[in-house]
């Protein structure tokens, strides 16, 4: 009988890439699999059985609506093993290892960092209540990071860990087919992720402007929630002249999102460095990779090392709309050129990049972690 686990947030999206298109599947293989997100069940996969969960963005309201539904629903299954990928969720592990099971807790982004630029559930309760409970997971817990930057912060550990970073999985990306021919007279380029001022959106907007006077009837295809407010976007200077030239899709799962990208020039990854963002790899970063097209990214050394390395686009200065402004023009009248750009990252995503040796980590962290419980059974 396989042993069981729950794959459990309270915030990531149904369809999250990590939890329901990596981590689920690679752990399918041996364990039998329960995945408690927001609205689970849209786009079932069948290899785990999805718990739906009521979706709300502010965090007293999942406190007080969200999560006794959660514990009504999962405390009965009984878990081996939960795995929490939100800090909010460290209460609710306590009474599940009380009940007998091992915690893993992933840490996916910086906090100590990452409160200041936040919109909202950055009350100062919040953040006193984060520091507490999540001191007290570092010694009760086994952790998982997704990124070697935040042992910097990580020090003092009780318990194993793991880094297993958000590589791309190749064979998911290879079934996303695009979605209709593209338009060899109109340049496309692709966005993937929150749309804000800390993601540069006000520099995008800005080298549009400039794209604009050369090539009128480019169009940018922007996947993600928008965090800036409506009538802000409305004023932003450049907006109103390149509105009609941006589509936003909102959140998409990404094996609609995706499809956009495989028939657009470019792939744009901007950040600028603040919170946890110089210390942290952006997905999309190796999604466009494997995607085979060229990346824009920030000229962050994390980043350098990979997109110089591999050869596969351009870092720059976040701030810079002059130079992202060269770099699209770059993609758009040296096709050939960019074309090889795109297939060095392919290559460069199969060889280092992809999710294969992160499966075979993850894996061997969750037999370690299981094998401690038994141990401490049969004290």
């Amino acid at each position: 009988m396989k042993q069981r686990v729950l794959l459990l947030s309270t915030v990531h999206p149904a369809t999250d890439p990590r939890i329901f298109y990596k981590i689920a599947p690679s752990l399918a293989v041996e364990y039998e699999v329960f995945c408690a997100l927001p609205h689970a069940g849209r786009g079932a996969n069948s290899s785990l059985t999805a718990i739906s969960l009521p979706r709300f963005e502010r965090l007293l309201t999942r406190l007080l609506f969200c999560h006794p539904v959660m514990l009504w629903k999962c405390l009965r299954l009984k878990p081996d093993l939960v795995h929490i990928f939100v800090p909010e969720l460290i209460p609710a592990a306590f009474l599940f290892q009380w009940m007998g099971a091992k915690v893993i807790y992933e840490v996916q982004e910086n906090l100590f960092k990452k409160f200041a630029i936040k919109k909202f559930n950055k009350a100062l309760i919040y953040r006193k209540l984060f520091k507490y409970f999540d001191r007290i997971a570092r010694r009760q817990f086994h952790l998982i990071f997704t990124e070697k930057a935040y042992l910097d912060e990580y020090r003092h550990l009780n318990h194993p860990y793991a880094i297993i970073q958000n590589f791309v999985s190749l064979p998911f990306i290879d079934l996303i087919q695009e979605n209709e021919e593209a338009n060899p007279t109109r340049p496309e380029f692709f966005y993937a992720g929150v749309i804000s001022g800390e993601r540069c959106f006000d520099v995008l907007i800005l080298a549009l402007v400039k794209l604009k006077e050369r090539y009128f009837n480019f169009h940018v295809h922007l996947f993600g929630p928008v965090r800036i407010a409506s009538e802000k976007l409305s004023t932003l200077s450049g907006y109103a002249q390149v509105s009609k030239h941006l589509t936003f899709y909102g959140y998409q799962d990404q094996k609609v999102a995706l499809r956009y990208a495989r028939r657009c020039m470019a792939g744009i990854a901007l950040l600028k460095p603040v919170a946890d963002y110089p210390d942290s790899f952006t997905t999309k970063l190796f999604e466009y990779m494997a995607l085979g097209i060229p990346v824009i990214t920030s000229d962050f050394p994390l980043y350098k090392q990979v997109v110089e390395h591999s050869e596969c686009g351009f870092c720059i200065s976040p701030y810079d709309d002059n130079m992202l402004y060269e770099k699209l023009v770059w993609v758009i009248e040296n096709r050939e050129a960019a074309s090889e750009m795109g297939l060095n990252g392919r290559k460069s995503a199969e060889k280092n990049y992809n999710w294969t040796s992160e499966k075979s980590s993850l894996l061997s962290f969750y037999r370690i972690s299981l094998h401690s419980i038994k141990a401490k059974s049969m004290q």
